[in-house]
Formats: structure tokens, sequence, C-alpha cells
């Protein structure tokens, strides 16, 4: 039996997004922002959503670029450390042990130990009430060749991202098994 709830913000699972970006000082700053996605294919776009409490909302207003670090599991302290505390308080890079490389096409950080970045200008913000959406234009990807497939794209399997379960688990979660190929498992549901 289906059950109504009140409108709430809960999009299983949600990717863990490190947002890399600089501050009128040239400190780098990275913060976990899960509320994010593809927004656009042509252009390639990304957006995120920030608070205006956090220091990367206005770093990136600042700047108008940022990265978007993709952790692999096995830095699920690193990534959840760098989303509880502010980065007007604490050197995330220093004390994460986490190594920032300066973006050769914008300017943000990219988190050097992550298997894969995307490079983003700022193209547009849209302020939604609590939260800003903001949507760069992906201008690059800096990947490490081992988590490539033969396309020269990231593979799942490989990179190994890391899951956030949002509110209702309060939790990080890895991949599962794969189920099918896409754009081709449901085919087998084409009536003739």
């Amino acid at each position: 039996m289906k059950v109504s709830l009140p409108a709430q913000t809960i999009l299983l699972p949600s990717p863990v997004l490190i947002i890399g970006t600089y501050g009128s000082d040239g400190m780098p700053n990275i913060m976990n922002a899960a509320w994010g996605g593809i927004a656009s294919s042509k252009p390639p776009c990304i957006s995120v959503s920030l608070r205006e409490a956090t220091l990367s909302y206005h770093n990136i207003k600042q700047t108008e670029a940022f990265t978007v670090n993709i952790p692999s599991e096995k830095y699920l302290k690193e990534a959840d450390f760098v989303g509880i505390v502010s980065g007007r308080k604490y050197d995330k890079f220093k004390e994460t042990r986490l190594t920032p490389e300066k973006s050769k096409l914008v300017n943000a950080p990219i988190v050097k130990e992550f298997p894969y970045s995307l490079e983003c200008k700022l193209i547009r913000q849209v302020d939604l009430g609590l939260h800003t959406m903001f949507i760069g234009k992906i201008v690059g990807m800096v990947a490490d060749s081992e988590v490539l497939n033969p396309n020269q794209l990231p593979d799942i399997e490989k990179v190994r991202p890391m899951l956030w379960g949002s509110f209702g688990s309060m939790a990080y979660y890895t991949i599962g098994d794969k189920l099918g190929d896409a754009f081709s498992v449901g085919n087998e549901l084409q009536r003739s």
C-alpha cells in the first residue's frame, strides 16, 4: 500500500560530490555536496546547490569557477570531514592530507587523489530559497588512466564512487552489482 508523505528533499541515491574552489586569498577549499547532478548534455553542464552560509558559495560567486571531484570509497573519512567543518576555520586539504592541484582550464583546485574531476565555468545561478543552484559548463575532465574504460570514460566499477543515502539513512554507501546493459535490457519488453 502506498502512503502519502509531505514533500521532502530525498532522492535515492545521491552522489557524493566534492566541490573545489579558490578563495579571494587564493586558498584552495573543498566541500561535500550531495545535491547536484548533470544538468545538460549540450552544452555539457552540471549543477550543484549550495547554501549561502558556505565558503564555497562565495568562492564560486567570486571566481565563477569550480571543480566537481568524485571520490572513491577509500576516501570515505576525508569526504565526510570536508562536509562537516568550515573552510573558514580549517585548511581542509591540510587536515585530510589531500593534495590540491590547480586546474589547467578553470580557476579552481582539483583533488589529486580522487579518480576524476570535472572542470567547470559558472554559466548560471538560480536562487531557490535556502539553496542557490550553480550551473557550470563542463570545460574539461581530468582522470586517472586506470579508472577509464576502452572509450576513455570513467568506469563505475573502477572508480568505486560513494553514494549518500540522504536524510533517510544519514549514511554513505558503495555501488552494487551490475544489473544489465542500459538501452538494451529493456528491449525485451518491446512487442513486435
